[in-house]
């Protein structure tokens, strides 16, 4: 099978697009393309799916060992003619102190995958060599498949650029993407729109692919053959329980999509069947539910139909009361607080399940990987269980009854720790977004924690 990985010499260099020009070109090739991401990103991997008709996995070096990213991407590959895994930030950047853990190179040795190299090339010349002869030659355990130039609209500007790197490296270079609107994803305070509100799969699939017919060679991609050097035995994907033991609704809209599809997975492993509904759109909860997760997204960008919508808030109550398990992350979290004053000043009524009131703020807060202890038996695991996730918000909770907590947190960048983790009878909500490979109890416990709630369930009426 054909694989590699599309990585940056930083971040905003056009890594997505050329991602999506590259698995646009492949499909319409009459290939399979199943698409990864390093790191934990939940915008491009809903773009990923979107142009690859696949589920993208996240691949992530710091949540996850070694065994687990192997297993997330042989089950990925296992129907699949091509794998491409898009990188996060610059190729060599880590998590911190200097270091390559969490990199998008670590990844890349790890899984042997050879690297495409993205250059913003619109403000270039013939120093454009000395920066790809530095990045092919910063770590020798790496191989490099091809370079592609971003932004670069003329001709002879490419031509220019053209002869400085293939005076330096025998690296095939792939061609150029010029500025094209129809390949831009608009963004904003969390990253890139999600998938939801761009246009048509069907138009994009078509503008990426066009775009890529012109300016892209991507014979030499043809030809790679990727063998998995890494270990001499893969652990065996997580294997699906025969029977269902629970139902768990999963909300699923333009409000809330921010799921690790690797989570979904495990607790469909673990004996649950996931149903989707819409706080948005639906009037009510799916039929026989016996637990709910809501996840991350943007319920500001719909807080006002969030709010509006008063008979789905009432079966969420509803759900709550009677003591079935709901987990929330971020957004979910959100939802289920009393209200949402969003930047404008104006304040939107939310499910008001959760003692506790949020605001948005004009830039990120706690942003980063988190490492997670539990201090007491949770939905999600017991006292003196460990997690990891990330935190990546415009929002903060901006008054709270008393109410107790689950986690302890330690985030990486700052070092701050502090406790989080609300808890509700029932009800487990914080801001980091955990990944359940990362600790398989997680998803059992909540398949757990639904099948001994089934029993103690009392009937609210609506």
């Amino acid at each position: 099978m054909i694989a590699f990985m599309v990585a940056g010499t930083a971040s905003g260099v056009g890594k997505t697009t050329v991602a999506l020009t590259l698995m646009a070109m492949l499909r319409e090739q009459g290939l399979r393309v199943q698409p990864f991401k390093c790191g934990p990103d939940f915008l491009d991997t809903g773009h990923h799916t979107a142009i690859c008709g696949q589920p993208s996995r996240n691949l992530d070096t710091w949540i996850l060992d070694d065994e687990a990213n192997r297993a997330i991407f042989a089950k990925g590959i296992g129907n699949a003619d091509v794998a491409i895994v898009e990188g996060m930030m610059g190729l060599y950047d880590g998590v911190a102190d200097g270091g390559e853990d969490g990199s998008a190179a670590q990844i890349a040795k790890l899984l042997a995958l050879p690297v495409v190299l993205v250059i913003d090339a619109g403000k270039s010349a013939r120093s454009i060599a000395a920066v790809v002869k530095g990045f092919e030659g910063f770590d020798p355990d790496l191989r490099f498949a091809g370079i592609v130039l971003n932004n670069v609209d003329s001709d002879r500007h490419y031509h220019l650029l053209e002869t400085a790197i293939r005076s330096v490296t025998s690296t095939p270079l792939l061609g150029r993407l010029p500025k094209e609107a129809a390949l831009a994803i608009p963004e904003r305070h969390l990253g890139l729109h999600t998938t939801e509100e761009t246009t048509s799969v069907e138009n994009r699939l078509t503008a990426f692919a066009q775009t890529g017919r012109k300016h892209l060679d991507i014979a030499p991609l043809l030809e790679l053959s990727w063998v998995d050097t890494t270990a001499k035995s893969k652990p065996s994907p997580v294997s699906h329980l025969q029977q269902t033991r629970v139902r768990v609704g999963i909300a699923r809209d333009k409000a809330f999509s921010f799921y690790y599809e690797d989570n979904i997975d495990m607790l469909q492993a673990n004996g649950a069947e996931m149903v989707n509904f819409s706080p948005l759109l639906d009037t009510a909860l799916p039929q026989h539910l016996d637990a709910i997760y809501l996840g991350g997204g943007y319920p500001e960008l719909h807080a006002d139909e969030l709010s509006r919508n008063s008979a789905m808030i009432n079966a969420i109550r509803n759900f709550a009361e009677s003591g079935k398990p709901i987990y929330a992350e971020c957004g979910g979290m959100i939802y289920l607080g009393r209200a949402l004053t969003i930047l404008d000043g104006r304040s939107h009524a939310m499910a008001g399940v959760l003692p506790m009131e949020f605001e948005m703020t004009p830039r990120l807060v706690h942003f980063g990987y988190v490492q997670v202890e539990f201090l007491e038996e949770c939905l999600l695991g017991d006292k003196g269980t460990q997690a990891r996730g990330h935190s990546f918000h415009c929002s903060r909770v901006q008054a709270s009854s008393s109410m107790e907590t689950a986690y302890r947190l330690k985030y990486t960048l700052s070092g701050r720790e502090e406790v989080e983790g609300y808890r509700l009878n029932n009800v487990l909500a914080s801001y980091v977004h955990l990944h359940f490979r990362g600790n398989p109890t997680l998803a059992a416990s909540l398949v757990q924690s639904a099948i001994e709630a089934r029993g103690s369930a009392v009937e609210v009426q609506a």
